[in-house]
C-alpha cells in the first residue's frame, strides 16, 4: 500500500512516500481502506520531536507513519470516521473500535475530518473550558483556520453574544465574518488590547481562544475582564509566553486553562455525545466546516509547509 513515513525527527523534508504491507488488524480493531485524511498541527509538531511522551517523542522508534484521522471503508462496506494515535498518512489503516464512529451520508469526508480532531476541539474549549455562558463575548484567534472557524460558529450556536476574530490578513479577515463573527481584526501583539476593546465597544472580553501563543498570548491577557478566561490549545507562532504570575491571576480575577484533545480521545474514545452533536448540526448545514486544499498522499510535504506558511484556510485532506 501506498504510505507517507518518517524515519527521522525534522520539518517537512523528513516525509518520504513508500511501499508498505497492508496492516492487519488484531479484535478489537477494524482494517479502514482510506479515502482521505486529515492534516494537522499536531502531525507536524510530531514529525518535529516536540512531543516529550507518547509515539512520537524523539525516543521513541521509527519510523512511523503520521496522521491522526481517517474516512474510509471498512472490508463491510461501513462508512466511517477514526481517530488513530499514528498511520493516518496511507492507503489503509488501522483503527480501534472504540475510536470508530459511523459517517452520516451528508457530511462529505472533507467535513467530517474536520470536526473529528478541530471540531472536537472547538467544542471543548467553550463548552468543557471556557464553560461559555449565554451573552458572553469571545475572541477567537487563528479564526480562519480549521479550529477558529469552526469555533465562530460554535459560540453563534451556544448564544455567544459578541464574537470577535482575529486572522493575519484582509482576506482571512473577510471569511471569518462571513463564518460569523461580529468583527475583524489584526491578531498581532502589538496594539492587540486597543483593537479587541473597540470591538467590543470599549469593554473587556469574557473568554479568548488562543492558538498562537508568545506574545500574543501575552497581549490577550490585557483584554480580558472580571472573570475573563483565556484558554490556550496551541502555539503557532512556536514563540514562548512569559511566565504567568499567579498573583496578576488573583488580582485580575482572570483564569488561563489549556486543552488538548489528544488525551480527552485517548481516555474516552472518539465518540460520544459531542462528536454526534457536531455531525448532527453539520449534516443539517448549521454547522459549516471548511474544507481546504486537498492534495495526493504523496505532496503530504507541500500541505505541511503550506500550512507552515499559513498559506491555508480551513481543512487540508490527503487523498491516497
Amino acid at each position: 500500500m501506498r504510505a507517507m513515513r518518517f524515519d527521522r525527527f525534522g520539518g517537512p523534508e523528513v516525509l518520504t512516500e513508500a511501499d508498505l504491507p497492508d496492516p492487519v488488524a488484531v479484535p478489537g480493531e477494524t482494517l479502514v481502506e482510506v479515502e482521505a485524511a486529515g492534516v494537522n498541527f499536531g502531525d507536524i509538531k510530531q514529525m518535529a520531536g516536540e512531543h516529550t511522551e507518547g509515539p512520537y517523542a524523539p525516543k521513541a522508534r521509527l519510523p512511523r507513519i503520521p496522521g491522526m484521522e481517517v474516512v474510509g471503508r471498512t472490508a463491510g462496506g461501513r462508512r466511517v470516521l477514526g481517530y488513530v494515535p499514528q498511520g493516518g498518512y496511507a492507503a489503509k489503516t488501522i483503527v480501534a473500535d472504540r475510536d470508530l464512529v459511523a459517517l452520516p451520508e451528508p457530511v462529505s469526508a472533507g467535513e467530517a475530518l474536520a470536526l473529528l480532531i478541530q471540531g472536537l476541539t472547538a467544542w471543548h474549549l467553550l463548552r468543557s473550558v471556557a464553560r461559555i455562558r449565554p451573552g458572553e463575548s469571545v475572541v477567537v484567534h487563528a479564526a480562519a483556520g480549521g479550529t477558529g472557524s469552526l469555533a465562530l460558529q460554535l459560540a453563534r450556536e451556544f448564544g455567544a453574544g459578541r464574537i470577535i476574530a482575529t486572522a493575519s490578513s484582509d482576506d482571512k479577515r473577510a471569511f471569518a465574518l462571513e463564518r460569523g463573527a461580529d468583527a475583524a481584526i489584526d491578531g498581532d501583539a502589538d496594539g492587540y488590547k486597543d483593537r479587541v476593546l473597540d470591538a467590543n465597544h470599549g469593554r473587556p472580553v469574557d473568554i479568548i481562544l488562543d492558538a498562537i501563543g508568545g506574545p500574543v498570548l501575552d497581549s490577550a491577557l490585557d483584554a480580558l475582564g472580571y472573570l475573563g478566561r483565556l484558554v490556550t490549545y496551541g502555539a503557532s507562532s512556536r514563540q514562548a509566553a512569559c511566565a504567568i504570575a499567579p498573583s496578576r491571576l488573583a488580582l485580575d480575577t482572570i483564569t488561563v486553562a489549556g486543552f488538548w484533545v489528544v488525551p480527552l480521545i485517548t481516555q474516552n474514545g472518539a465518540g460520544g455525545t459531542a462528536l454526534e452533536e457536531l455531525l448532527d448540526l453539520t449534516a443539517r448545514r448549521r454547522l459549516r466546516p471548511l474544507v481546504g486544499a486537498q492534495y495526493d498522499l504523496g505532496r503530504a510535504r507541500d500541505a505541511h509547509e503550506d500550512l507552515l506558511s499559513r498559506r491555508t484556510k480551513g481543512k487540508l485532506v490527503l487523498l491516497p
